[in-house]
């Protein structure tokens, strides 16, 4: 019965999603979704760079 109540919730997202959206509209969405994520993660990943940079060559004020 557990297994059931983690996956209904999931299960009733897929169908509304297939029912109401037409394909085009969920792949859009998907690719939209899956530029913002990848433009934060470059911006992230660049921060981390720059701190890491900063660390190690002087940022310490020692």
């Amino acid at each position: 019965m557990k297994i059931l109540l983690r996956i209904l919730p999931i299960a009733l997202v897929a169908v509304f999603i297939t029912v109401f959206m037409t394909g085009c509209e969920a792949i859009g969405d998907i690719f939209k979704t899956g530029v913002w994520t990848g433009v934060l993660l470059v911006v992230l990943g660049i921060g981390v760079v720059i701190w890491l940079v900063s660390k190690l060559f002087g940022g310490g004020g020692r």
